[in-house]
Parts: structure tokens; C-alpha cells; sequence
């Protein structure tokens, strides 16, 4: 919080950690020379904690180096522990370290997930075993189920299939159930003209917005169909997804280049969420389905969007392009729909 730094002035109380960056975090004689001078190993600033930031951004070293320090290794920020910040964002090296300072890995905190439990569905299922008798799963522990066996394998399987590719002002649709062709039938799209989609191809940018807005591609994917414009927005509109959600569900998103990634969930019709953060980590108040998918597709708001709608895609085709059709759809207004 704000503390009055003498003359009227105010000053942000950063508990010695000052302007340490995320490369800071990793250099473990930095955070030492920190810690001499008096930085406070258990605060980091406006109530967050520095294990929290080291697990995130440091070293094992600097993580084992705070760990020793502070009064309770599992003391919670939002809700989790340091060690679940660890498994989340997949530092394993820095999970290992708080887990050996005494972190305990089956400690259940969101969705009836603890962070040993969260860790069996990603790419280090034996991150606390088998290892030393330490981390070893304790007698009774379960492990998942089959049901989320089979979600975290697919999950990993998709979010391979997809590779990286950029996704910035990116829109997308994703809808279960449906082809490309009922979907342009849905949308009651027109096939666009070559000469529009050459031009904007060179350039979607320098073409102009309004010109292009109501181009999109269409391609059918394993359990249904994805609606995409790299170049913008249209795909995630309420008009687009209400049209194609008649009697099925989807997924519609936006890589919004100012505000970060913004999802929205539609089911026969209706809008039943909007301005959610897909690939964010999960909330406090995430059932343990919703805490699973974060998991799995922490980062990666593209992914989520398709295994929400159970697609299957087998590559980023359908979303980076070039997609089945390009169409172009009527003019409308696709926000009052």
C-alpha cells in the first residue's frame, strides 16, 4: 500500500523488492544482495508475495533460497500456494525445490485439485514421484480418474497438434456438431471474391478493416467446425455465434491486441458467458472440470476455445489458414443480433 514518504509525498511500499524484474528472479546473487539489505522474503508488494513471484518467474536456487526464509512455505496467495504457481506455469525444477523446503504437493486448494493431483495431467506426471521417498504420492492420494485421464490426453495431444504460430487479433469460432457447408448455410454466406481476398491477403491491415470485416474461412475439423479471420473479430461476434449455435454449442474468441484474450461460451442460440479469459489460470470458484482445462490449456486461449467445443483438430489449418472456404457474409449488424 501507499505510505507517506515525508513531505506530503507518497511512496509504493515494495518491501526492498524495488524494480527487480522477472530476469532478476533467476539470479540468485541478486536476490541475496536483495535479502542483506533488507528486502522482506515473505512480501512482495500490495499483499503478494515474493515465493509466489520466484516460483513464477526464478530459479530453483532463488526459490529454495526464499523457501528457507519465509514462516509457512504453503502460505496461500488468491487461494494457491507457491508450489501450485509452480506446477501451473510448468516449472518443474522450481516445484521440486519448494516441495523439498517442506511444500506439500497434495495439498487440495482449487476444484478439489492439489498441485501433485494437477501435475499427473501435464507433461510431468512424475514430478513428485517416483522420485526420493519425499515426493512419493501418499498412501490414499488419488490420482485422476479415467474420465480426466482421457481429457488431459487429449488435451496434450491438441495442444501439440496446434503447435505455436501468432494469434494476436486473432477471431475464432468454434462450433460442435456442424460441417462448413451448414455452417455457411447457417451464416448464409457467399463464396468471396478472388480478387478481394488477393488483395487482402497481401496486407489485411492496409486494406482496411471495414473492407475485410466480413470475410472469413470455414473449414470442417473432427467434431465439427471452426470459423476463422487472423486479421480480426467477426468470428466471435453475437450475430456469428448465435447463428451457428442452433441446437449446438461453441466457443467464440477474440485475441483482442489491447485487452488480451476474450472468450465467450454460446448454447442453442443464446450467449451464456462473455468477457471470460481463456488459457488464464483457473478461479477460486472453478469447478474441478473448469480447473483441469485451465491446466491444460494454461496459456494456450486458442486450445481451450476448440476442446471446449470438443474439436479435435489434427493441425492449426482451420485456424491459421487457408481454411476450407472463404466466404463472405451479409451485411448485418453482428453486435445487435
Amino acid at each position: 500500500m501507499p505510505i507517506d514518504g515525508g513531505g506530503g509525498a507518497t511512496v509504493e511500499r515494495d518491501h526492498g523488492w524495488g524494480d527487480l524484474d522477472w530476469e532478476g528472479w533467476e539470479d540468485l546473487r541478486l536476490v541475496r544482495r536483495r535479502l542483506a539489505e533488507g528486502a522482506d522474503p515473505e512480501e512482495w508488494r500490495d499483499g503478494l508475495r515474493a515465493l509466489h513471484r520466484a516460483a513464477l518467474f526464478g530459479s530453483p536456487e532463488v526459490v529454495a533460497e526464499l523457501a528457507g526464509r519465509v514462516a509457512d512455505v504453503d502460505a496461500l496467495e488468491h487461494g494457491v500456494t507457491a508450489l501450485w504457481e509452480a506446477v501451473l506455469e510448468g516449472r518443474a525444477g522450481n516445484a521440486r525445490a519448494l516441495a523439498a523446503a517442506g511444500a506439500d504437493p497434495w495439498r487440495e486448494l482449487l476444484g478439489g485439485w492439489s498441485p501433485g493431483r494437477l501435475s499427473l495431467a501435464g507433461a510431468t506426471p512424475d514430478l513428485f514421484g517416483p522420485m526420493p521417498d519425499l515426493f512419493v504420492r501418499p498412501e490414499g492420494e488419488r490420482g485422476l480418474t479415467e474420465a480426466e485421464s482421457v481429457v488431459a490426453r487429449e488435451g496434450r495431444r491438441l495442444v501439440a497438434a496446434l503447435g505455436t504460430f501468432h494469434t494476436e487479433g486473432l477471431g475464432l469460432a468454434c462450433v460442435a456438431g456442424i460441417d462448413a457447408d451448414e455452417a455457411v448455410r447457417r451464416l448464409a454466406a457467399t463464396p468471396a471474391d478472388a480478387d478481394v481476398l488477393e488483395e487482402l491477403f497481401e496486407d489485411p491491415y492496409e486494406y482496411g478493416l471495414d473492407e475485410g470485416i466480413r470475410i472469413v474461412g470455414v473449414t470442417t475439423v473432427p467434431g465439427g467446425c471452426v470459423v476463422t479471420q487472423p486479421w480480426a473479430y467477426m468470428p466471435s461476434t453475437p450475430g456469428v455465434l448465435t447463428l451457428l449455435s442452433a441446437g449446438t454449442f461453441g466457443y467464440g474468441l477474440y485475441a483482442n491486441p489491447k485487452s488480451g484474450n476474450q472468450g465467450s461460451i454460446v448454447r442453442d442460440g443464446r450467449i451464456e458467458g462473455s468477457d471470460l479469459h481463456p488459457g488464464g489460470g483457473p478461479d477460486v470458484d472453478d469447478t474441478s472440470e473448469e480447473v483441469l482445462s485451465s491446466y491444460l490449456f494454461h496459456g494456450n486461449a486458442v486450445a481451450y476455445a476448440c476442446a471446449f467445443a470438443g474439436l479435435r483438430l489434427t493441425d492449426a489449418r482451420a485456424v491459421v489458414g487457408p481454411p476450407d472456404l472463404w466466404v463472405e457474409l451479409p451485411d448485418r449488424d453482428y453486435w445487435q443480433f
